[in-house]
């Protein structure tokens, strides 16, 4: 499944990301739309979801994400909706671990 989320907020750390397989830390905005999609191995054997997805939380609710390979890029996040394809752009695409 996938989830989309409204950016709220990231730190200038993502912006400052060079590294070649960590560039698409530079395309993150606060207020864009982004898509997480849950699959295996990240998924829970019992409950069948991914952790952070953000399944018991309102829309209203602020929610902390980070980055992979970047522990300073970071930021807050609401959830839109649960979906069961990811339906953004790829820049605006990833999966939880």
């Amino acid at each position: 499944y996938c989830v989309e989320f409204k950016t709220e907020s990231l730190s200038q750390h993502c912006a400052l990301e060079n590294r070649p397989y960590a560039r698409w830390m530079q395309y993150l905005r606060e207020g864009y739309t982004v898509c997480v999609a849950c699959q295996p191995p990240a998924m829970n054997a019992d409950t069948h979801r991914c952790s952070g997805d953000g399944h018991n939380a309102d829309g209203g609710k602020i929610l902390h994400w980070e980055a992979v390979g970047n522990s300073q890029c970071q930021g807050t996040w609401k959830k839109i909706r649960q979906l069961e394809h990811c339906s953004c752009p790829l820049v605006h695409s990833f999966i939880f671990t």
